[in-house]
Formats: structure tokens, C-alpha cells, sequence
């Protein structure tokens, strides 16, 4: 092995572009040697030649690079770089004006009685990749289309917004209300990109980091599957994710890379702002992070543009006979071109150059401060126009712009590299001082000695904002703006869901299956059919969605171009480049990534769509809780299914299959609509009702999740007084107890309401209890309605108090109520204080184990007979019934036996 000094552990490899050719004759009779051999022994043995050379050079000790990773230079050289269309003179102008409102609004927002802060470092950064981007690349919506979708980097909103006031977007009102969304009410301003804040501005909500990445690659890939099915024409659109380096190691950030480059998705393009530097400090101070990601999207299949240096160094690059610059380029890490940024001309001169007497002369005419001004290509509009039309001409690829940039840019030495200049929010007067000087902008030093830091605005008549409105006229509009042009959806009548309704007669089946049959029938909706998108990690068999295969196919936009192994069955799989159903492999954050496009293409492209995206619910809400947050942010809309619900339900699987918690998560989402539904008719209610709350006449921006179960239970058909409303709102009487003398109330949810009405019946034929049964269809939705009357009542004092639906539902029941699901208590707990009577509750706490369903709910104590032990232990501390008989119950029905209880149904996937 290679001693430490022999090793080069920065640059794994690289091809030549910016070194010179200093003897071109020569390398024509390499080239020529090279196609000799390919005409005459063929494409093999040349391979054999090359690889016979590379390995011969690297026992010379040869620096011969691979493929991975290129020379630390820009990919694109300069005799290639196009003309540049704008006028970089006003632009720089534009953006001196923007840079400057940015750092100000964010120190304003900070003053003292304030505090709220903000970022300025990473705008900064990164202020010319945005600016070439408004000025020449991101299309608007306009031209009645969804434009461009562009992901900003979060941290970067103050520039975003900056500019906005430019165009009299926004006001100085606004600017001054950053972060103070309620107390400057109507000028508030949200921290980060938040459509659910401002929902005529922002489109995609991304400063969760990781979540702007995986959502652009899905964006890009929902555009492709509207075009491919005829939804809407997406051929314009280019997806653009602005991505800060340190954000790269994010799992979400590079582990969907493949699916983008495997559907050849060059409608998009990742920018990463490589200013080498996390929140805290470098982000590879020993290595090369711009090298590493380049390895890393060349093996995921990406094209990659570096964005290294800007036009100082060109000439420098020219004289680089020996390659000695780029050597130095490739072996110097990070950490000490993060001190360059921070330090002297002098300093760089005889750190970077001064060990070597020949890249010491390439700099001796130049000063001290040229040599500090050596700039990098994340900085210089030239280089980032020509990297940005690369990109958007590359064809077969996504494509990823790795530019090198400074943290801090342009805010002065205080600012400029610094570790901590991430968490810098103020500057002092004479930090302003000198970012003017830096700006060249009009402000006196009176203006900055005197208050707050005023913002800048040249004039609407200026040369700078025509010629900023005119660039935004010809790109189609102005960037970010959320439209919402769709119309509302003619919704299927009832007759749609009247076999659900009917029951399952003598079948038992699960309710995930009920779903998928009313699923079935609404897919057959001439009208509504189509919009439906079906989204599944991998399980589509287990949920029972089989039978979707052969007519709503699995998209795949190359087609189906083999023949599939059960081709002879009725089922067999089949892919379409027009198929319905997104089959994203084991993925849940890839599957959210599809939910949330799909959800908001209403918005997005003003064509709703409807996704339905069913998975093990134990690995939803746990796993991708945060894409979850994402979805009610981006106003998304759709219908989540939390299959195989329920801590005891999935027998066998153990542990992490065991969901006894997902509703508790969903409750805390202010956008979600959560059901526990028991049979097929409450499906249908509660479906019927999502399709009208989020795709009617007034639509609202919410998504439905509904825990569905894999046992499978006899459905009753829909009673004949059946309360819809009660369904809807959480809580209905499912069945009336009919004998006995002792009134008890049994509230249960889900797969529990069928030990509900096992146990009703024990209490009443051996304990002379009459228990009423009621199906809480929605603890969670109980709960926020109580909660909204409390919160009407505080402030309302002298108005008509309100009082909960669960407590007007519940008034008149009598008895102690017991409340049981295969939750854990805490979810039927929601609402017990608004419960007009004694309360408990009986749930599976804990963690979940692999046995038997009967074993199990012993274990927990929520099958039937607990139940009834459970009523007849509130009816004793009512004194209603002996409390002699709580242990006689306990010991006939041996609850202390988990063996003794019945298995109950076995298997059921679906």
C-alpha cells in the first residue's frame, strides 16, 4: 500500500479541459495511434491498450485520473462559453441594489424589541446564481402554463425577497415585517418559503433540509408523467433546486439521484451553492466536498457541470503549461481555501503560489490585491450563464452546476468565510459603511449613522427596473408566484357508492380492501378516473392493488420492454409509458416526494390530480413525518392510506410493523384529516366528503388519512338511518344496546369496534349491562373541533358559549364510557375532557411483538373481554355493580393468560 505521501486522497481523478495544449502535433499521434487501433483490431482491443496504459502509468506513479472526478477547474472551458445575452453592467447594479435590501431588511429585523433575526450569509453566497437565473432562465406563468418550477434554498428568502421589492412586488412595509407575520399584519413576511403563508408567492416550501432536493426530482418526474399522460403539456417546464453543499448530507439530498437519471430526466437541474461551508463551519475542510459530489452524481448517472473560478483566473489557467496550477487546484482542501477567502493578497501569494518558483512567476506582475481579488466562478455571470444554458440544452440527463462561491460575499471581512457568519444577523454601522463602499451605492454616511440602515431603490423609471421588468416580460412573468387556475371537479354521484355500501354480505374482508374497491369504482369515473394517481412503495400486492395492474398500468416512461415472468396470469404486472399507478420501489420519502407533486399539480400546473398513496402505516407518518409537514406547507391535496394499521392487526411481523401511534402523529398536522374508519359504508362517507372539502366547489387545502386494516371482518351494509353526519364530524351510535338494565356506553375505532359489539353482547347476556356501541370514525377530528369551540369561547365571553359535537353527540348517553381502539391511549384520550361522564380508555401501549391477534389484544387488554372487564370496573366505581365481580370476570375470562385468548382470524395482508 501506498505511504500517506504517495497517496493523493483529494482528486480521485479528472480529464483535461483549461490545461493548454502546448504540443497539439503530438497529441494528434496519440489521437491517431488511439483510432488506428480502433479501425484496425476493433473497439475491444483498444479498450484492452487503454486500460493496459492506464494501468502501466500508475506504476509509474502517473497521476491518471478517472472518470469519477474531474480536474478542479470549471467543466466548461472558456474558448466554449457562449455570448452573453444581458447587460452586465445594469445587472450588477440590479444585483448590488438587491444584495443590499437583503442584508438590511434582515439587520432591520434585528433591532433592538425585535430580535427575530434571519440569515444573510447564504444569499449572499449564492446572489449572482440567482440573479443570472430571474434575469435569463426561469420561465413564469404567464403564458397560461406552470412555468418553471424553482426550488429556493430557504436560507436564501431575504434575497428572494429583496428583489421583489425591486419590482414592487413587494412593499418597504413588507421588507420591514420579515418574521413578524402577525404583529405586521397585512405586511408579514415568512421566515422561510411557505406557501401555506403566502400562498400567492411562494410554490415549494424547502428550508427542512433534503426536502427541496428529493421534491424537485419528483417534481420533475410528476411533469413527465402529466405530459406522458396527457394531462397537461409540462414540455416547457424545467424543474431548478437551489442546494446549499452542507445541505448534500441530507439522506433525502442524493438518495433519490438515480430515479432522475434512470427516466432521464433533463428537465431538471440541481444548483449546488458550494460555498465549502455548513452552518457551523467547513463542510469538508480536509477534502474536496465540489469533487466528492461530482463522484457522486457521475456514478448516479448525472450530467455535471463545475463552476470553479471565474474570468481572473483565465489567463492564469492559460500560462499552466506543467499543469502545476490545477495541481495545486486539486490538492489544496477545502478548509484552506476557506482561510483564503478570510485572508491577504499577500498571504495567498505566498501560501497558494509561493512554494513553487513557477506558480510564483505567474503572479509576479500581478499586486497584492489583484491577487486577492481572484475570484470564484459562483460570483462571475458569465461563467454561471454559460454553466445555466449547458444545462438546459444537456439532453438524457439531469443535470447538476457545482458552483464555488465565498459564505458572506461582498459583507465585508467580518462576514466573508467565517465560521460562524451563518448565525451573523447584524451589521454595525461601520460594517454598512463599508458594504456600501463594496455595493457602490448612493448612501450617505448620515443615512447610516441615524437609525435604522435605510433600504435602497433606484427609482421605478430607473434603467435597472425597466430593464428587470423587461426580463421578466420576455421569460414569461415573475418568479415565485403561485396561481391556482383550476376549476373545480365534477364529483360522482352516489350511485358510486353504493356497492361498498351494500356490505360484503357473507365475504369477510379487510377494510384496506374496501377501499380498494370503491378506489375501483371512482377509477371508473369518465371524468374523475383519469386524475387519480396511485402511489405505493413496493407493496401494491400486499394492499391488494393487483388487480390496477392490467388497466391502470405502472408509468414507466421507457415502457415495458421485456416479457414479465406471470405475463399468463389475469394480474400480470404491466408498465406503460401512460400508466397511472407510481410504482417508486422502497422508497416512503420518494413515495411522499410523488404524493406531494401530485397533490399539488392543481397549483402547480392548474390540473388537479388525485393521489392515493397507500402504505404500511407504521411507516408513514414515523418515517416521513416531516415530508408530511411539506405536503400541508405546499397546500397538496390527496388521500393517504395508513395500511396494515394497528398495533395487533399484522400478525406475525413484530416491532417496526406494529402501528399503535400513526393517528397521534397525524393529529399533530394541522393539514390532515385523520380517520380511523371501521367498515366499508364509512369509507365511502368519508371518501365522498374528502373528494368535495378538497376538490368541490370550495375546495380547502387539507389532505385525508385514513387507517385502513389488513383483518378481515364481515362489513354490514349501510344502516337505513345511517348518520352521515355523525361519520364525518367523528362520532355516530353504531348499535344500540337492546337488553340488559345497567346503561354502560362502549366507544371504539377501527378494527376495534368489531370486539365493541363482542363485547356489548357478553355485558348484556351475562352482566346485565345495556352498552351502547359508537364508532369513533375520528378522535382526532373530535378533538380539533372541541378545541376550536373552546378557543371561540375565550374570546367570546359574552357571546352564546359553544359547545363540542362530541359533547352535544354523547349528552343524554348514560353510564360510564369506556373508549377502546388498537391504538395507543393516548389517541382516544383526545378528547376525553369534553366527555359528559366518567372515561376511560383501554389501548395497545408499548411496544408491538409478532404473535397471534388474539395472543396480542390479551396481552394489551383490548379484546372483547377486557372490554367488558373494563365496563364493569367503572360501572363498580359507580357503585353499580360489586367490585366482587371484577376479579370473578378477570379469572373466567382468563385475562392473565395471554394463550388462552382466541388467535382470531389469521392472515389477511389486505
Amino acid at each position: 500500500m501506498a505511504s500517506g505521501s504517495d497517496r493523493n486522497p483529494i482528486i480521485i481523478g479528472g480529464l483535461p479541459s483549461q490545461v493548454p495544449d502546448f504540443d497539439p502535433e503530438e497529441t494528434q499521434e496519440w489521437l491517431d495511434s488511439l483510432d488506428a487501433a480502433v479501425d484496425e483490431r476493433g473497439r475491444e482491443r483498444a479498450r484492452y491498450l487503454m486500460l493496459r496504459l492506464i494501468e502501466r502509468a500508475r506504476e509509474k506513479r502517473v497521476a491518471v485520473p478517472e472518470m469519477r472526478s474531474t480536474d478542479y477547474v470549471n467543466t466548461i472551458p472558456t474558448r466554449a462559453e457562449p455570448f452573453f445575452p444581458g447587460n452586465e453592467e445594469i445587472e450588477r447594479k440590479i444585483l448590488n441594489a438587491t444584495r443590499w435590501n437583503a442584508a438590511v431588511m434582515v439587520s432591520r429585523a434585528q433591532r433592538p424589541g425585535i430580535g427575530v433575526g434571519g440569515h444573510i450569509a447564504t444569499f449572499a453566497s449564492s446572489a449572482s446564481l440567482y440573479d443570472v437565473g430571474f434575469n435569463h432562465f426561469f420561465r413564469g406563468k404567464d403564458e397560461g402554463d406552470g412555468g418553471d418550477q424553482v426550488f429556493f434554498q430557504g436560507h436564501a428568502s431575504p434575497g428572494i425577497y429583496a428583489r421583489a421589492f425591486l419590482l414592487d412586488r413587494l412593499s418597504e412595509d413588507n421588507l420591514d415585517g420579515f418574521r413578524q407575520e402577525k404583529s405586521k399584519a397585512p405586511h408579514g413576511l415568512s421566515s422561510y418559503p411557505h406557501p401555506r403563508l403566502m400562498p400567492d408567492f411562494w410554490e415549494f416550501p424547502t428550508v427542512s433540509m433534503g426536502l427541496g432536493p428529493i421534491g424537485a426530482i419528483y417534481q420533475a418526474r410528476m411533469n413527465r408523467y402529466m405530459h406522458a399522460r396527457e394531462i397537461a403539456d409540462t414540455s416547457k417546464s424545467h424543474v431548478w433546486a437551489f442546494l446549499g453543499d452542507g445541505e448534500m448530507d441530507e439522506p433525502e439530498s442524493l438518495g433519490q439521484l438515480t430515479i432522475a437519471a434512470r427516466e432521464g430526466l433533463d428537465n431538471l437541474t440541481f444548483v449546488v451553492n458550494c460555498n465549502l461551508q455548513r452552518l457551523d463551519g467547513p463542510v469538508r475542510g480536509n477534502g474536496k466536498v465540489i469533487q466528492e459530489l461530482e463522484s457522486v452524481f457521475r456514478g448516479a448517472g448525472w450530467n455535471v457541470i463545475k463552476l470553479i473560478w471565474d474570468r481572473t483566473w483565465d489567463p492564469l489557467l492559460a500560462q499552466d503549461r506543467d499543469g502545476i496550477l490545477v495541481n495545486r487546484m486539486n490538492t489544496t482542501p477545502d478548509g484552506q481555501f476557506q482561510t483564503y477567502a478570510t485572508e491577504s493578497g499577500a498571504y495567498i501569494r505566498d501560501h497558494f503560489f509561493g512554494d513553487d518558483h513557477r506558480l510564483r512567476a505567474m503572479v509576479e506582475g500581478m499586486t497584492d490585491d489583484q491577487i486577492l481579488h481572484l475570484g470564484r466562478g459562483g460570483h462571475d455571470h458569465k461563467k454561471i450563464y454559460a454553466a445555466f444554458k449547458a444545462a438546459v440544452e444537456h439532453k438524457g440527463q439531469p443535470t447538476v452546476i457545482l458552483a464555488k462561491t465565498v459564505k458572506g460575499w461582498t459583507l465585508g471581512p467580518n462576514f466573508e468565510g467565517r465560521n460562524a457568519t451563518h448565525q451573523m444577523k447584524k451589521l454595525t454601522v461601520d460594517d454598512l459603511k463599508g458594504f456600501r463602499d463594496r455595493l457602490h451605492l448612493p448612501i450617505s454616511d448620515k443615512e447610516l449613522e441615524s437609525g435604522a440602515p435605510p433600504y435602497y431603490h433606484p427609482g421605478r423609471d430607473s434603467e435597472e427596473i425597466q430593464y428587470m421588468h423587461d426580463r421578466r416580460l420576455g421569460l414569461g412573468g415573475y418568479v415565485p408566484t403561485r396561481v391556482v387556475r383550476s376549476k373545480p371537479l365534477a364529483l360522482p354521484d352516489d350511485k358510486t357508492y353504493a356497492t361498498v355500501k351494500k356490505g360484503s354480505g357473507q365475504q369477510s374482508i379487510a377494510t384496506t380492501m374496501a377501499f380498494v374497491r370503491l378506489l375501483k369504482d371512482l377509477m371508473r369515473d369518465k371524468e374523475l378516473g383519469r386524475r387519480f394517481v396511485l402511489i405505493a412503495p413496493d407493496e401494491y400486492r400486499t394492499f391488494g392493488m393487483d388487480s390496477f395492474f392490467p388497466s391502470a398500468k405502472i408509468y414507466n416512461p421507457l415502457g415495458q420492454q421485456y416479457e414479465s415472468v406471470d405475463r399468463e396470469l389475469l394480474l400480470a404486472y404491466k408498465e406503460s409509458p401512460t400508466g397511472q399507478m407510481l410504482h417508486d420501489g422502497i422508497s416512503e420519502a420518494g413515495c411522499t416526494a410523488s404524493l406531494i407533486a401530485a397533490g399539488s399539480a392543481y397549483a402547480t400546473h392548474g390540473e388537479p390530480l388525485i393521489p392515493v398513496y397507500v402504505f404500511y402505516s407504521m411507516f408513514g407518518f414515523q418515517r416521513t413525518g416531516d415530508q408530511f409537514w411539506q405536503m400541508a406547507d405546499q397546500l397538496a391535496r390527496g388521500f393517504v392510506l395508513g395500511a396494515t394499521a394497528g398495533r395487533t392487526t399484522l400478525t406475525g411481523e413484530g416491532l417496526q410493523h406494529a402501528d399503535g401511534h400513526s393517528q397521534l402523529l397525524a393529529s399533530t398536522n394541522p393539514g390532515c384529516v385523520a380517520y380511523d374508519p371501521a367498515f366499508g359504508f364509512e369509507i365511502a362517507h368519508i371518501v365522498q366528503d374528502g373528494l368535495r372539502r378538497m376538490y368541490g366547489p370550495d375546495s380547502e387545502d387539507v389532505f385525508y388519512y385514513l387507517t385502513v386494516y389488513n383483518e378481515p371482518i364481515r362489513h354490514p351494509a349501510e344502516p337505513a338511518n345511517v348518520d352521515a353526519e355523525g361519520i364525518i364530524k367523528g362520532v355516530y351510535r353504531f348499535s344500540e344496546g337492546t337488553s340488559g338494565s345497567i346503561p354502560a356506553q362502549i366507544m371504539a375505532s377501527g378494527v376495534a369496534v368489531p370486539w365493541a359489539v363482542e363485547a356489548q353482547k357478553i355485558l348484556a347476556e351475562e352482566c346485565n349491562v345495556k352498552a351502547d356501541v359508537w364508532s369513533a370514525t375520528s378522535w382526532n377530528e373530535l378533538r380539533r373541533e372541541a378545541v376550536a369551540c373552546e378557543e371561540y369561547n375565550l374570546l367570546h365571553p359574552e357571546e352564546e358559549q359553544r359547545v363540542p359535537y362530541v359533547t352535544r353527540k354523547l349528552a343524554g348517553a348514560q353510564g360510564p364510557f369506556v373508549a377502546v381502539s388498537d391504538w395507543m391511549r393516548a389517541v382516544p384520550d383526545q378528547i376525553a375532557r369534553w366527555v359528559p361522564g366518567t372515561y376511560q380508555s383501554l389501548g395497545a401501549d408499548g411496544f408491538g411483538f409478532a404473535d397471534t391477534r388474539g395472543a396480542a389484544r390479551r396481552f394489551f387488554h383490548i379484546d372483547a373481554q377486557s372490554i367488558v372487564v373494563g365496563v364493569l370496573t367503572e360501572l363498580a366505581r359507580e357503585g353499580k355493580v360489586d367490585r366482587s365481580v371484577l376479579k370473578q370476570a378477570i379469572d373466567r375470562y382468563q385475562l392473565l393468560d395471554v394463550s388462552a385468548a382466541d388467535p382470531g382470524a389469521a392472515g389477511g395482508d389486505a
